[in-house]
């Protein structure tokens, strides 16, 4: 696996804490030679359970072993599906970040799902870019640029920056420059954390509803936004800090409660605009305006989002299905890519995207046969 196009294995469990995401890609670790199947395996409501018990905690901490076993082991039954993979990423579960702290934490053995799938595995991506001082996030940006490239090779973009909008537990932003020579070259990637997206949402329906999601956008959708939570939300310091920058899924947790006295209704529909309004924050931050913005992640299958977004947005706002790609699968898809960038020490982060000083490569990788995760 050191040279030439291989067939490998991304997967990718969100802070949104629906399931597991896992695509296959062939790459080189800089092209796209094409996308492979993909599957997804949804935690049941114990699952689901566990996690969240676990969130907000570092290792040794209480149920933390419980969700990193339950990690392995859900992904490890799905990767049975994919025996063409011949490399694995594993992103893990994130369960808290602290970057100003230099600490991370992914819960998730990778050294155990490579005995598990009798395959390498690369883990722990996001540790090296927070020791050496950078976020340690997003770190789908650097795959984003060679998905533009991949579009632009088949003419469904124009060869010019374009916005990709991922959409999970959290939102995240990537400006990218197609016709840069690598995603590690000066100026070719801008990325950052935009504030919450569905987390809040998810947790407000979780404790009002009993239910994982606003499903569709359609409880925001009989609602009215409170415009004076939303002011106070933008108020935040995060949305002044310059990126690249960061967020830990519960940094904005205060705002599920600043919706209590709203009927559920007003309450999802606050939530929904105010991510929305965290995006068009996030627009002005960028070098360049893009020609369009590619929306990715779980929030483009709201509907109240995406109006939302159009409204605040003056610019084309498309699923990223326009361009070809598959936005569910995009960063199960990016982890594969990373993964095999970490096996030939290719950069998988740099100062545009993590704020890291350098561009660095970020992961270990652990062999079926036991031997020594490097």
């Amino acid at each position: 696996m050191r040279d030439g196009f291989v067939d490998v294995l991304g997967m990718m469990s969100g802070t949104s804490l629906d399931g597991v995401d896992a695509a296959m890609i062939r790459t080189d670790g800089r092209r796209i030679a094409g996308f492979g199947a993909s599957g997804y395996r949804a935690y049941s409501g114990n699952e689901s359970a566990v996690l969240h018990a676990a969130l907000g905690r570092w290792p040794g901490g209480q149920g933390v072993a419980e969700a990193a076993g339950l990690s392995v082991a859900t992904h490890a039954a799905l990767a049975r599906d994919f025996p063409q993979a011949a490399l694995i990423g594993y992103h893990g579960q994130t369960l808290a970040h602290d970057p100003k702290r230099r600490r991370t934490h992914q819960a998730g053995d990778g050294a155990a799902l490579a005995r598990e799938t009798g395959r390498p595995v690369v883990w722990d991506f996001r540790s090296e870019d927070v020791r050496q001082g950078g976020e340690g996030a997003p770190l789908a940006p650097f795959f984003h640029w060679a998905c533009a490239d991949w579009a632009v090779g088949r003419g469904r973009l124009d060869p010019a920056p374009v916005a990709f909008l991922n959409l999970g537990g959290v939102g995240n932003l990537t400006w990218v420059d197609p016709r840069a020579a690598a995603p590690e070259s000066p100026g070719a990637c801008l990325a950052f954390d935009t504030g919450p997206a569905n987390a809040p949402i998810n947790d407000l329906m979780r404790a009002r509803r009993g239910l994982a999601r606003d499903e569709g956008g359609a409880l925001a959708q009989l609602g009215q936004a409170d415009a004076g939570v939303i002011a106070a939300f933008l108020d935040h310091p995060y949305f002044r800090r310059q990126p690249p920058k960061s967020l830990d899924r519960d940094a904005f947790a205060a705002q599920v409660a600043q919706v209590a006295g709203l009927s559920d209704a007003d309450a999802a529909a606050t939530l929904t605009e105010a991510a929305a309004a965290s995006v068009a924050c996030a627009l002005d931050w960028l070098p360049a305006p893009p020609a369009q913005v590619l929306v990715c992640g779980g929030g483009r299958h709201n509907a109240a989002m995406m109006a939302a977004l159009a409204r605040r947005l003056a610019l084309p706002v498309l699923p990223v299905e326009a361009a070809g790609l598959d936005g569910d699968m995009l960063e199960a898809q990016a982890f594969g890519w990373l993964a095999l960038r970490v096996l030939r020490a290719m950069p998988t982060s740099g100062p545009g995207t993590t704020g890291v000083p350098q561009p660095a490569c970020g992961g270990r990788i652990s062999w079926p046969d036991r031997r020594k995760t490097a």
